[in-house]
């Protein structure tokens, strides 16, 4: 029988099919072309959210827990961060002594203000995000062994910014301690009046002026706290007229911003010009005063200011 050749066929060629034939043991390695070998990119290390806290001030990485302890102060290099006014009042006032005063009122788009978003929509965003009805709080409570009216504002509420709630609330506030014979407390944090008001953000300048000048005539104390920062409206009326105004470290003050300032008056500014120790340095304020000693030095304040009064 004859043997019949096979070949394979592979697109209408026939050839025959390639044997392949492995070197021999001692043969030298073929030189293959080598992919480059790619620079290993530095893994970056992820920091989960509400842990840890970078200070502006010294870069810091302060963890959250010990920044909370610490009042929000950097432990570090003693920078204060912005502290919301339900800490403020837990960190100064006797445990379960403080009687909130008018809680519920709101304010109300008097104007039917109309912009990128309506003024009513806004409190209702800064509300919920907030949990405050304001930017002010107020009540009376134990400061130590004294009772004093407490106002406290919040930055993280539209700016602080005074519209009518929060000269109602003050004014109302020190009205109470006439009254009832006690000391006032303001502890200030704005950025000015409320421009959703207009006119009627304004007048609350005068309104708390006048119920501290009535407060004045009984004889009766009143501290002003500047803190980060205080300024325009807030600084032009109720937080500069007080029997000692002492500030926080580091904290702006003043009515209009620097760059304001300088663009009006086309002058350099002195170095740390509308800071608390600028001011302190000229006279403008009594006293700096920590955050980790303010209830301390609050209650030598209104033991000395008291010490000679007997109230009913």
């Amino acid at each position: 029988m004859a043997t019949t050749s096979f070949t394979k066929k592979m697109l209408g060629v026939e050839s025959p099919e390639p044997a392949l034939t492995p070197p021999p043991p001692n043969a030298p390695a073929t030189n293959f072309a080598k992919k480059p070998k790619l620079a290993a990119k530095p893994r970056k290390r992820d920091i989960p959210e509400g842990l840890w806290t970078k200070c502006p001030k010294c870069a810091t990485m302060v963890f959250d827990k010990e920044l909370d302890e610490n009042l929000k102060v950097c432990p570090r290099c003693q920078h204060h961060f912005p502290i919301g006014a339900r800490e403020r009042i837990h960190s100064l006032v006797e445990t379960c002594t403080f009687e909130e005063m008018d809680a519920d009122m709101t304010s109300v788009d008097v104007l039917s203000f109309t912009g990128v978003a309506s003024y009513t929509s806004k409190l209702q965003s800064y509300q919920k995000s907030t949990g405050l009805k304001d930017a002010v709080i107020t009540g009376i409570g134990k400061l130590g062994e004294h009772r004093a009216a407490l106002g406290v504002m919040d930055f993280s509420f539209l700016g602080g910014s005074m519209g009518s709630v929060v000269g109602e609330k003050l004014a109302r506030m020190i009205e109470r301690a006439t009254e009832k014979g006690l000391p006032v407390i303001i502890i200030s944090t704005s950025g000015g009046a409320r421009m959703y008001e207009g006119m009627f953000s304004l007048m609350q300048m005068a309104k708390t002026c006048g119920a501290l000048a009535y407060h004045a005539k009984s004889k009766l104390p009143y501290i002003s706290v500047l803190t980060h920062p205080t300024t325009a409206g807030v600084m032009a009326s109720y937080a500069s007229v007080g029997d000692l105004i002492i500030a926080e470290p580091g904290a702006m003050i003043g009515f209009a911003g620097p760059r304001v300032i300088k663009d009006t008056t086309q002058a350099e500014l002195p170095p740390g010009f509308q800071t608390a120790e600028f001011l302190l340095d000229h006279g403008l304020i009594d006293a700096i005063i920590s955050r980790k000693e303010m209830k301390s030095r609050l209650i030598e304040y209104l033991s000395y200011l008291t010490a000679n009064q007997n109230w009913p």
